[in-house]
């Protein structure tokens, strides 16, 4: 194991300041990396429910635009791979992502709000991605690790219905 430190926290039990046992050093740099991004967020929560169509992405939207309105530096996350509903519900659908070398720039949707969802990355809304757990992780580590979220107050995070592999790999990676 190497010692390294985060370059966004001095804290030393921050994860992404030691390279843990058997992980190789491309891993280390990308879990730091995505430790460095998750520093600047001071509130994480997430939104999950067992069960399907019960509010869970109404709940979160409304949740991230009340503590936009109040003032706080918001993010939401959408991680519902096989259902996004947060550009539909904020009317986003047809946009699409930029990139910067800090990363992947969420969408606007206020001065304090930011969204991120897999539905900016689909050709057509309706289109289905069949995807299994290695690639539902893949891509909630990117939105973890490269979306350039910025200094936030709270990252709010719609998940799919369940307890599979989109919730637990969130509360896994964000600690």
């Amino acid at each position: 194991m190497s010692e390294k430190s985060c370059s966004n926290c001095n804290s030393a039990t921050c994860s992404g300041t030691t390279q843990r046992v058997n992980e190789s050093e491309e891993d280390f740099l990308a879990r730091q990396k995505m430790m460095e991004n998750l520093c600047e967020i001071d509130h994480k929560l997430l939104v999950m429910s067992g069960k399907g169509g019960v509010g869970k992405s109404t709940v979160a939207a409304n949740l991230a635009t009340s503590l936009a309105d109040a003032g706080y530096k918001t993010g939401l996350m959408d991680v519902d791979i096989h259902g996004p509903s947060i550009p539909t519900l904020f009317n986003l659908s047809g946009q699409r992502l930029m990139q910067n070398k800090k990363g992947i720039i969420p969408i606007d949707v206020s001065e304090n709000l930011k969204v991120m969802s897999v539905g900016f990355f689909l050709e057509n809304e309706d289109q289905p991605l069949i995807w299994r757990g290695p690639m539902k992780m893949g891509l909630i580590q990117q939105f973890l690790r490269d979306v350039s979220w910025g200094e936030l107050d709270y990252l709010i995070i719609d998940s799919p219905p369940g307890t599979g592999d989109e919730p637990l790999s969130v509360c896994q990676l964000i600690e």
